[in-house]
């Protein structure tokens, strides 16, 4: 009952997660926190996944690996966005512009 509950709570966490990167799209770094909140929320399905079949974790570790990739992707074009247009609004900047 308990295992049952844990999987219904991590599977609320992660459609919540991908429910506010859905409706919060006007600003990139939000947008960022809500994508590695859905990762992390994989994670623990993952980890957990494993653990209840007593499988071994590499395959965790190189999802985590992929994840700090992303992580770090996301940042680096924050950061462009930001030297370039000044802030992190989707609106204020055209991708027509040369």
């Amino acid at each position: 009952m308990v295992m049952l509950i844990n999987w219904i709570v991590m599977i609320l966490v992660f459609m919540s997660g991908v429910w506010v990167f859905c409706s919060n799209r006007k600003h990139l770094l939000a947008t960022l926190l809500s994508l590695e909140f859905v990762v992390l929320s994989l994670f623990l399905l993952l980890f957990m996944f494993l653990n209840s079949y007593m499988y071994e974790l590499f395959f965790s570790m190189v999802f985590l690996t992929f994840s700090v990739c992303e992580g770090a992707l996301g940042l680096s074009i924050l950061v462009s966005m930001t030297r370039t247009h000044g802030n992190d609004f989707f609106q204020t900047f055209s991708v027509l512009q040369c």
